[in-house]
């Protein structure tokens, strides 16, 4: 199922406050950038962000679920759902995604 661009404006939206956020659509989804470094993503209008060992466990323990580019396969990917209450709440939408885009720096 593609993105809609309402779904993709609306998270947009979300992050105005944190600033210098942008959506590229490709492979049916659309990667969400700060700068140059990606740290979320969009795929069938459901947004995730991006998780490593320092931040993963809150997002498990929100009943967040990891990205899965292929559905019925078991592989997943290191982005998981953003929890509605935390993308609706821009302030901690910032917050979480802060973290994100730390994890993509440290790869830089």
């Amino acid at each position: 199922m593609p993105i809609s661009d309402e779904f993709i404006a609306y998270v947009l939206d979300q992050f105005s406050g944190w600033g210098g956020v942008s959506a590229c659509k490709m492979f049916g989804g659309a990667g969400l950038y700060r700068g140059e470094k990606m740290f979320g993503l969009v795929a069938d209008d459901t947004a995730y962000l991006k998780v490593d060992d320092t931040n993963r466990a809150q997002f498990i323990q929100a009943g967040s679920l990891p990205f899965k580019p292929y559905p019925g396969k078991a592989m997943t990917m290191s982005y998981y759902e953003i929890p509605p209450e935390v993308l609706e709440d821009p302030e901690q939408l910032a917050a979480w995604a802060k973290q994100s885009l730390d994890i993509q720096n440290k790869g830089k």
